[in-house]
């Protein structure tokens, strides 16, 4: 959680309880001040008046996330950065480019992390002065996008962060091994694993790490979250399934869209999709042929609406695409990120 975010899930900085419940106690919930590993899938926004289109869906998206990048707050600004990275908008990628200096370290992360995904050469000098970044996340964002601007040197950057007593620090670390790509990287994230120093939040970012580099051992650990009794374990353990992405894996996850929580059966259903796998369209379709929304309380209905929205993006049915265009007039700011995100996704040829 790129940050959260593949995240993605989006960055975004505060736990909301699950809909369907099946949490843990509100304190195991609390996320580190910043933390990729702690990647939740909604926040609380203003609320705004809900506004009519003004332009063609993806006009209207990349406006969205011109409004995201220019927002007051941090976590949002951080989330349009995320999404630009993930949709692959280099036209807007000067902007980001200038969020390099941003007052917030989340948001110099994310840009740093969006200079390496999109190997960005333009911002190579740029990132280059953040190694000398008073936060040690942002010097390892840094290092990462060199790594991803063919400088290997920088990768002890990053693995030399593994042994921080910051826990939030070691949480990055994981995430940045796991996006390295390097296979080098797995001996470093199994170490963590075995460190009983290790908080839960880095625990679960180095089993996703280990999936995202594709290791086929990290299955039963991966499982034992998928068959836990709280939603927000569940939440992970599908994350890292579509991670490793394997058969087995992707068995794993049909099974999850029968889970009794909504939220997951969503998860679940995005992660196929990334796969190609149209098996969770009918979970999403649910969510507005049967008013499910009109039950739950504001913020549940915010989280379920972005969960609804990332897997349109990753399905990319015109059955399910269609809801989009009301997804970009929500009154959430974070709700039109996730759509927009997903507009953007699902017009690409």
């Amino acid at each position: 959680m790129r940050y959260l975010l593949g995240v993605l899930i989006l960055a975004l900085a505060l736990v909301l309880p699950l809909a369907g419940g099946g949490c843990k106690p509100p304190a195991a919930q609390q996320p580190l001040p910043f933390s990729p590993a702690a990647r939740p899938t909604a926040m609380p926004t203003p609320m705004a008046p809900r506004r009519p289109l003004t332009a063609d869906p993806q006009s209207e998206a990349r406006q969205i996330l011109l409004e995201g990048l220019a927002d007051m707050d941090p976590r949002v600004r951080s989330n349009a950065v995320e999404v630009i990275a993930t949709v692959r908008e280099v036209r807007l990628m000067p902007k980001i480019q200038r969020m390099l200096h941003d007052p917030a370290v989340q948001v110099r992360f994310l840009a740093a992390l969006a200079v390496g995904d999109l190997k960005y050469t333009l911002g190579k000098d740029e990132v280059t002065k953040l190694l000398n970044d008073p936060d040690p996340n942002v010097k390892m964002a840094a290092g990462y996008a060199l790594l991803r601007l063919g400088q290997p040197e920088h990768f002890r950057i990053v693995s030399d962060a593994i042994a921080s007593q910051d826990q939030t620090v070691r949480a990055n670390a994981a995430l940045l091994l796991g996006k390295s790509g390097y296979q080098e990287a797995l001996q470093f994230l199994y170490w963590m694993l075995q460190q009983p120093d290790s908080s839960d939040r880095v625990l679960l970012q180095a089993v996703e790490s280990i999936a995202m580099l594709g290791d086929q051992r990290i299955y039963q650990k991966i499982w034992t979250r998928l068959i836990s009794a709280y939603a927000d374990d569940r939440m992970v353990g599908v994350r890292a399934m579509g991670a490793l992405g394997t058969a087995e894996a992707r068995n794993a996850l049909v099974t999850m869209l029968d889970d009794p929580v909504l939220e997951v059966r969503l998860a679940a259903a995005e992660q196929l999709g990334k796969r190609g796998d149209t098996a969770g369209a009918p979970v999403v379709q649910e969510v507005f042929a049967q008013r499910l929304l009109v039950q739950m309380d504001v913020q549940s209905t915010n989280r379920v609406k972005v969960l609804a929205a990332l897997a349109i993006g990753e399905i990319g049915t015109p059955a399910l695409a269609r809801h989009l265009p009301d997804l970009l007039q929500d009154p959430s700011q974070t709700v039109r990120l996730a759509a927009a995100k997903a507009t953007l996704q699902t017009s690409t040829p």
